[in-house]
């Protein structure tokens, strides 16, 4: 690990990104597609990493997702986050996924997944997420 590099694995974790499960998510089982499920981690790690800067954010890797439990139709399915690591030009977020079951509100631990996040300028290349803001919206960039 470089000097620039700061390792945090006591960070806390907070709440990213909270989904209602609709049937639109649902495979021939009845329960939610382990891709949407990965679609909404990579949302949420997003939603970790923008906190370090207003930057482009994209993903650089996933590491392994193993589900302990599956998600139903009509479960709120809960991303938790916490930065883990911090480069200079990335972040590693730890991603919790829990659900409250739609029928008793139980709540369930789903799986734990670690994105890498690296902020990239408009030309697409990594930046240190330190610098000056590069995220426009349609408002800015008018």
């Amino acid at each position: 690990m470089t000097e620039k590099q700061q390792h945090n694995p006591d960070a806390e974790r907070r709440l990213a990104l909270r989904v209602v499960t609709m049937p639109r998510d649902t495979n021939q089982y009845g329960t939610i597609f382990g891709g949407v499920i990965l679609s909404w981690i990579d949302q949420a790690g997003f939603v970790e990493a923008r906190r370090h800067g207003a930057h482009r954010w994209v993903t650089a890797a996933l590491d392994r997702v193993d589900f302990v439990a599956p998600v139903g139709l009509g479960d709120i399915v809960n991303f938790y986050t916490r930065t883990v690591r911090m480069g200079t030009k990335s972040v590693t977020v730890e991603v919790d996924v829990e659900v409250d079951r739609y029928a008793t509100g139980q709540c369930v631990r789903v799986t734990t997944a670690t994105t890498t996040m690296v902020a990239v300028g408009p030309d697409g290349k990594a930046i240190p997420f330190s610098s000056p803001p590069t995220a426009t919206t349609p408002e800015t960039s008018r």
